[in-house]
């Protein structure tokens, strides 16, 4: 030991640190410091401290100094060095954040961090820590839809009411059609993931027709009743409209939750609404597809089972979908609405007021 360094362990101090070294959760270099003090402690001399510990020499007399000066906290703490560079000042933060708030000069979209970095005089890693501190991302936008329909709040609270509170003794369903799916097949064969490699497939592809998708979705049990045709028109709404009648049981009623497509409203479609009276369609506000609950299916649908999907025939394309869905309707999952209708509202009315006061 150093001279003019007395290590003295107290029963405490032993108990502190044997529960240090013990601890699988401690950092390892909490523990390496405990051990040099335990085994001070056992009288071991320098070089075998630096034997067990794996610790260089003045690194043991440095915490055998700490210990003695300040106990079994000081080997717990760091001391704090001054930074390498000196921070920004102020002023040039605030120049960063006012330029990011505003119109990027010229005919550009937006900030990008090099061009923030040239414009502001610092360097990138700069302008990229002061947006992160600020939570300013230039590159991102997100997108939106304020419905400017009339009957908002009469349509929103009778779809919502529908999801929270569904009439006994009846069928709640979600429908829509998926159109336009897209039979693709790759050029070239992709190859697989592996360790260190991300699975590959090519940027062109082959089209072989299309196909729609018409799915409703039972709320309550989770279940989707579908049929894959060809096109999207009132006469294959009504042909799944019938599909829908046969396959609910009889002496219940439906409630069907629709958007506002045209062929939803198609005269032959009230028509047959008139003649089977057990269904009642609810529609949803205009532009406002995210109270519908399919589509957050038709989301995994499409990430799951069509973005990478590869199909050589419109065939193939429907026998793929029929699986994942005869799949899904194995073990189903009721759809919840979990959103306060309250705080939906208000935060709408809060978009409003902000495009008000902007435009």
């Amino acid at each position: 030991m150093r001279a003019g360094i007395i290590v003295e362990v107290t029963s405490e101090d032993r108990s502190r640190l044997e529960l240090i070294v013990g601890d699988r959760n401690t950092p390892q270099k909490h523990a390496a410091r405990a051990r040099v003090i335990l085994a001070t402690a056992e009288g071991c001399g320098t070089l075998e401290i630096i034997r067990r510990s794996g610790l260089s020499k003045p690194v043991v007399w440095r915490w055998q100094e700490r210990f003695m000066q300040e106990g079994v906290d000081g080997l717990l703490r760091d001391k704090t060095r001054p930074p390498g560079k000196s921070p920004l000042p102020a002023e040039t933060v605030k120049r960063v954040v006012d330029l990011t708030l505003a119109p990027p000069p010229g005919e550009r979209t937006h900030w990008t961090g090099r061009g923030m970095a040239k414009a502001a005089g610092v360097s990138l890693r700069s302008v990229q820590r002061i947006w992160a501190a600020h939570g300013l991302a230039p590159h991102r936008v997100q997108t939106f839809k304020l419905s400017k329909d009339p009957r908002f709040f009469e349509k929103f609270t009778d779809v919502v009411g529908l999801y929270v509170d569904p009439p006994a003794h009846a069928v709640v369903l979600s429908m829509d059609e998926k159109s336009q799916i897209q039979a693709l097949d790759r050029t070239q064969p992709g190859l697989p993931m592996k360790q260190g490699r991300a699975g590959t497939m090519t940027h062109d592809y082959k089209r072989h027709g299309t196909t729609t998708l018409f799915a409703a979705l039972d709320v309550l049990e989770g279940k989707v009743i579908h049929r894959c045709m060809q096109r999207h028109r009132h006469q294959e709404f009504i042909r799944f409209l019938n599909a829908i009648e046969a396959d609910v049981p009889a002496g219940k009623v439906v409630h069907v939750i629709l958007d506002n497509y045209g062929a939803h409203k198609h005269p032959k479609v009230m028509q047959w609404l008139g003649r089977h009276p057990r269904f009642t369609f609810h529609f949803t506000p205009t532009s406002c597809s995210w109270i519908n609950a399919v589509e957050s299916f038709f989301a995994t649908l499409t990430k799951r089972r069509l973005k990478r999907g590869v199909f050589r025939s419109i065939t193939d394309l429907q026998a793929a979908i029929n699986r994942y869905l005869a799949e899904h309707n194995e073990n189903p999952k009721p759809f919840v609405w979990k959103a306060d209708p309250s705080r939906v509202l208000a935060a709408i009315e809060r978009g409003k007021q902000a495009l008000e006061s902007i435009h």
